[in-house]
């Protein structure tokens, strides 16, 4: 069994995956890490080696922890990847977004796939059907744009994510709430009516933490599957250590 931790900018989400099953997620804050982690190698005990992908600041003595419990991959820049990385920086390049991509080679192979990541960021990254990576961009998810309203204005209140009743809104809350979600809406249809007019047998899969907010308001036809990282890290692990 392998045990998959992705460590967010907010949460550490942990998996436990049988060869290519998912049989079950945990989800925790930074400080209680570790007793997610002994509870899983607890009721899981027969995991012998994990992966960690991190883009937040998780305490490097927990991750000893951890590596002292099991056979622990650490997934950088440097790892092995199954796929062309065509990208210019290859070592600026999120580890969450080398996950995301080699998802789709397993689950959409030889396919020009567009991957949307819609987390605190939102990313969009492009791999062709000749399994070359080129890139794609990064713009503020939908939490972030709530909390630059509040934040860097000195009136506009700090909200929660809604769908909005109606194009205009005829209050301060509902114009915020039109103006994030829609906002983010019109920016994706357009990212993906882009793309298709230069590849138009286009995949879309859209992921992250605001999936499933976000996807029956679409017009574009996607796959959303919100464990889609997890599953790229998997695999990974599994293309690393074979």
């Amino acid at each position: 069994m392998n045990l998959i931790i992705d460590v967010g900018n907010t949460l550490v989400k942990l998996a436990v995956f049988q060869e290519n099953v998912l049989f079950e997620k945990f989800t925790t804050k930074y400080d209680g890490f570790l007793n997610t982690v002994k509870e899983v190698l607890n009721k899981y005990p027969i995991i012998s080696k994990g992966i960690i992908s991190s883009v937040g600041k998780l305490n490097s003595k927990d991750v000893q922890i951890v590596e002292s419990e099991i056979d622990l991959f650490i997934l950088n820049s440097d790892t092995n990847q199954p796929y062309e990385n065509l990208y210019k920086t290859p070592k600026t390049l999120g580890v969450d977004r080398i996950a995301l991509v080699s998802a789709s080679v397993e689950k959409f192979p030889n396919a020009d796939v567009l991957i949307i990541d819609a987390g605190t960021c939102i990313t969009y990254d492009f791999i062709n059907d000749k399994n070359e990576y080129f890139g794609g961009s990064i713009s503020p998810g939908v939490r972030l744009r709530y909390h630059s309203l509040h934040n860097l204005t000195a009136n506009l209140p700090l909200l929660e994510s809604k769908l909005p009743e109606s194009l205009i809104g005829n209050t301060t809350d509902s114009s915020i709430h039109s103006g994030v979600v829609i906002g983010v809406l019109k920016e994706i249809d357009g990212v993906i009516n882009e793309y298709k007019e230069k590849y138009s047998d286009l995949t879309v899969i859209l992921t992250g933490g605001d999936a499933n907010f976000l996807s029956k308001q679409l017009k574009n036809g996607i796959f959303a599957n919100s464990n889609f990282l997890l599953e790229g890290l998997n695999f990974i692990l599994e293309y690393n250590t074979q």
